[in-house]
């Protein structure tokens, strides 16, 4: 299986930004430690983090024919990104949307995610091992084609 895993924006500056919310763990901590969970896993990881959305949906498309799944952290375009929910869409990739921090219990804008309708399961609030569970959600097979 080959999983692509997409961070959005100010991903990149984990155990920079507000460590207090989202840990001390750096992106180089968490890409690891996803590389590491993927051997265990037997399945093969990419990487792609940007913090332009124009780059995220570049992404996603050249995903098309070549993933298996992607987790996706779609930072602030979460609640803003159509252009992220459309190529989902038109990708049909089963696709599994994470936030580490819970964002139900944060901002009322944040609550609203307009990726979540292309997403098979979204996982929020369980810290960088929202990331680990996306990945055995997709290899558990438990994320059959057919949004």
């Amino acid at each position: 299986m080959k999983i692509l895993v997409i961070n959005g924006p100010n991903l990149n500056m984990l155990g920079i930004r507000e460590p207090e919310m989202y840990g001390r763990e750096t992106y180089a901590d968490l890409l690891a430690k996803i590389r590491k969970h993927a051997e265990e896993k037997q399945v093969e990881v990419s990487f792609f983090q940007s913090n332009h959305e124009g780059a995220l949906v570049d992404a996603i498309q050249e995903a098309y024919g070549k993933q298996d799944g992607i987790i996706l952290n779609p930072g602030a375009y979460t609640h803003t990104s159509v252009a992220l929910l459309d190529a989902l869409k038109t990708v049909g990739i089963p696709t599994v949307e994470v936030h580490i921090t819970d964002v139900n219990t944060r901002e009322e804008f944040r609550k609203i995610s307009y990726v979540r309708a292309a997403c098979v399961k979204t996982i929020s609030g369980h810290g960088t091992d929202g990331y680990l569970e996306a990945m055995d959600y997709l290899a558990g097979g438990k994320a059959a084609c057919g949004q």
